[in-house]
């Protein structure tokens, strides 16, 4: 993905939209060329400034040997459910209303998803709901 804008939140649904690269619109032919060739062999490739952020965020997550920490989370049925249509961009009524919940119980349950994750904002959660294979991305990222 080329972009101007590099905030936390846009680079987040990029990634939980299926993104493998993230670059800023002054980056250099060179590194886009290196990030196209990177991405086309699976890997990723990001901006110097957004990958130290990225990094950052994600220490926190590693242990010792500098491999992801795994926390494995039991998540209820409706719970399940719950999380599956904030990742889809149902707004708390949507979900109330589909499920025959009152608001104030999708709002529980988002509130004990994001404790029980430890993700606290809805592009992490999609990115989370898309990894555990709860719902599939189906947008489709090309590189021109």
């Amino acid at each position: 993905m080329l972009s101007a804008h590099s905030d936390d939140t846009y680079v987040e649904q990029a990634i939980a939209f299926g993104a493998k690269g993230f670059l800023l619109k002054q980056t250099s032919a060179n590194d886009l060329t290196k990030a196209i060739r990177e991405v086309e062999k699976g890997n990723t490739f990001f901006s110097p400034s957004i990958a130290k952020r990225l990094l950052r965020q994600n220490q926190k997550s590693l242990d010792r040997k500098g491999l992801l920490k795994t926390k494995v989370v039991q998540l209820s049925s409706r719970e399940t459910e719950v999380l599956q249509l904030i990742a889809e961009g149902e707004a708390n009524k949507q979900i109330a209303d589909e499920l025959g919940i009152s608001i104030k119980t999708v709002e529980k349950h988002r509130e004990h998803l994001m404790q029980k994750l430890d993700i606290h904002d809805t592009a992490r959660l999609t990115r989370y709901a898309i990894e555990a294979g709860i719902i599939e991305s189906s947008v489709q990222l090309t590189i021109v």
